[in-house]
């Protein structure tokens, strides 16, 4: 319709063209004539000037509209793109990723098998989900939500992912610390006067042994000595707790690797080899740097060293790896690998926790200061999957 308008003014302008041409040629002998035929043409070009600025090209004001909805099209594409969160697009059996976020969780290097994630948002049929899916750094947690919403007659579901495990795990770490804090004080404000007034006891029977039979002074002082006893060992148990919320700040300073890995390897490789076993640790490059509090970091890899010593025990063939290599995005990846049992599928989620161990003596601090000491430099610590078999453990900075 709007082309016809537009079409109208252009036939008639050409119309009046030939007919003033026309009527030039005829009347061009009287200049009397040629007046009056110019004044019968006058309401012809007031209408032709009417039906030009009405119904034919847009006005110049209006130019500009085209490439402003483009602009804002664009705009919106790049709000898409560097969302904070992954947005994938979900239809049938087919799961797109929609965004920079999206395309980095599936991309080499993050994501393990991105194929099983793909299956996972397949399957998301509530509105908001947690999921687990392995990465490169260890399991992730992450939390799924979905809207179904029709696009030219055809279902689709349009899926937003949002990994949280950095977060919850220092949520949770803040958590723990308080928790231990408050245990740990509370323990020792009661065990103080017991373990004092079970010596008290114990002099007091001493100095009046002789006016008591044997037979009684000997059970009191069996009893006391008891007392006391257990009251020093719970105390020395509440203390090493005390450590995961009392750690001093760290102070951070750039740290050669090669240069902690190489003190590392004189503490340990000597009782590897000691039975039967082997330590190797490994830099690449050589001049790999980090700047962390040094001697937190060696004391989170010497409790992780320490665990893999006492997993492999009794392999006739123990075998431990460190390694450091840039990781993706400018970050720092150190590996603990050993090739002992590993960690059963159902205990990974709860290694870190305080109080929490898979060993008979066990008290659940070593992985748990590990994970505090990594996380107060700014790191972060994973269980992953070795694929040999055994334990891996991931750091990352």
């Amino acid at each position: 319709m709007a082309s016809k308008r537009s079409a109208l003014p252009v036939a008639a302008c050409g119309v009046l063209l030939l007919g003033c041409g026309a009527g030039a040629g005829l009347f061009a002998a009287s200049p009397r004539l040629m007046t009056l035929w110019l004044i019968a043409a006058l309401p012809l070009l007031i209408w032709l000037s009417r039906a030009t600025r009405d119904g034919g090209a847009p006005p110049l004001e209006a130019g500009p509209a085209q490439p402003a909805a483009q602009s804002a099209q664009a705009m919106q594409e790049i709000r898409l793109e560097h969302a904070p969160l992954a947005l994938f697009r979900l239809c049938g059996e087919e799961a797109e990723p929609l965004n920079a976020r999206a395309r980095r969780l599936v991309a080499p290097g993050y994501a393990s098998e991105p194929a099983a994630l793909y299956r996972q948002l397949l399957r998301q049929q509530n509105e908001r989900q947690w999921i687990r899916f392995d990465t490169e750094r260890g399991v992730e947690r992450a939390l799924a939500a979905s809207s179904s919403l029709i696009i030219d007659g055809r279902q689709e579901k349009l899926l937003a992912l949002l990994p949280l495990e950095s977060e919850l795990e220092a949520e949770t770490l803040r958590a723990w610390q308080q928790l231990v804090h408050v245990l740990t004080h509370e323990i020792m404000n009661s065990l103080t006067p017991v373990a004092s007034l079970s010596r008290s006891a114990g002099a007091l029977l001493a100095e009046a042994a002789a006016s008591i039979p044997a037979e009684l002074g000997q059970e009191l002082d069996i009893a006391f000595a008891a007392i006391s006893r257990r009251a020093d060992s719970l105390a020395d148990f509440v203390a090493s707790y005390r450590s995961l919320s009392a750690l001093p700040e760290p102070k951070p300073e750039v740290v050669s690797l090669s240069g902690l890995f190489e003190r590392l390897q004189a503490l340990v490789a000597p009782g590897w080899r000691e039975r039967g076993g082997e330590a190797s640790f490994r830099v690449e490059p050589a001049t790999l740097e980090v700047r962390v509090d040094a001697g937190q970091l060696e004391q989170a890899l010497i409790n992780l060293i320490k665990n893999a010593f006492e997993a492999t025990a009794g392999q006739p063939r123990a075998r431990l790896e460190v390694t450091a290599s840039p990781g993706r995005g400018g970050r720092l990846r150190l590996e603990v690998c050993d090739n002992g049992p590993g960690v059963a599928e159902d205990r990974i989620e709860q290694i870190f926790t305080p109080f929490y161990s898979t060993k008979a003596k066990g008290r659940g601090i070593g992985l748990a200061l590990v994970r505090q000491l990594v996380n107060g430099n700014g790191g972060t610590v994973r269980y992953a999957r070795n694929l040999g078999g055994g334990a891996r453990l991931i750091l990352t900075f």
